[in-house]
């Protein structure tokens, strides 16, 4: 079953309303506690994911969320009540599907990992007062420690109808990878799906002509400009050929 990232705003307005539910603004973060989700966390998750989400998650995907240290599930609670939470994982990037193989260069991801996103809530009350960011802050915290080094890139599916998730993650330095044409099944129906991408600690997207010509040029610049260095190339090719060719006569002696 594919995940999916939710983030949904609907209005600029400090006052509005969500499908009836007037939005809390809230005076200050620090209300708000962070802390894993548990085993006894289980059925107001799904309530939650149930109410934020239109995928119909398994019995089995809130039992490891809740209980499985594979994943990292954080809940934003405030007044004992959970009214956010992201959930992710670390993945060794030679085991993602097909359509996720090209969000790295194939020479970084043989012992690359990547997080991955896999679902992004905040109760409709309680939007637009930074809950999200917070959760999102703190995973982008975890996954760029020196221990997780080896991490070089956070992705997510969204759908493509759903532009206030686009928007945020735009404004949080994820960038378009891909289109995913019937990635979803939502109530029987398939929908559109893009793939989005942040880049940490050293990683990038694979390379084309144009990034590889930036590379050496900025490389010749950083040495004392291009003239210096084509020269130092050029006297260490004509070395090599002066060497080739005198083992060479050597050898007919």
């Amino acid at each position: 079953m594919a995940a999916i990232s939710w983030y949904h705003t609907s209005s600029n307005d400090s006052n509005s309303t969500d499908s009836g539910v007037t939005t809390i603004r809230l005076s200050s973060l620090a209300d708000v506690q962070l802390r894993f989700l548990c085993p006894g966390d289980l059925e107001e998750v799904r309530a939650l994911c149930q109410d934020w989400f239109p995928i119909d998650y398994p019995q089995s995907w809130y039992e490891d969320i809740t209980s499985s240290t594979r994943f990292y599930a954080l809940a934003a609670v405030l007044d004992s009540e959970i009214v956010g939470l992201i959930v992710a994982e670390i993945k060794p990037y030679s085991k993602l599907n097909k359509e996720d193989k090209g969000i790295l260069p194939s020479t970084m991801g043989r012992s690359a990992e990547v997080g991955y996103i896999l679902s992004l809530g905040v109760s409709k009350q309680h939007r637009r007062n930074g809950i999200a960011s917070l959760l999102l802050d703190s995973l982008v915290c975890h996954l760029t420690t020196a221990e997780r080094h080896a991490v070089k890139a956070i992705f997510l599916h969204v759908l493509t109808t759903n532009a206030a998730a686009i928007l945020f993650y735009e404004q949080r330095r994820f960038r378009l990878h891909s289109f995913l044409p019937y990635y979803y099944s939502i109530r029987g129906r398939c929908k559109d799906g893009f793939t989005y991408v942040s880049y940490i600690n050293g990683g990038h997207q694979p390379w084309g002509l144009y990034d590889y010509i930036k590379h050496f040029c900025g490389m010749a610049l950083n040495a004392g400009g291009l003239c210096p260095w084509i020269g130092s190339r050029m006297r260490g090719a004509i070395r090599w050929f002066l060497q080739r060719s005198s083992s060479r006569i050597s050898f007919g002696h």
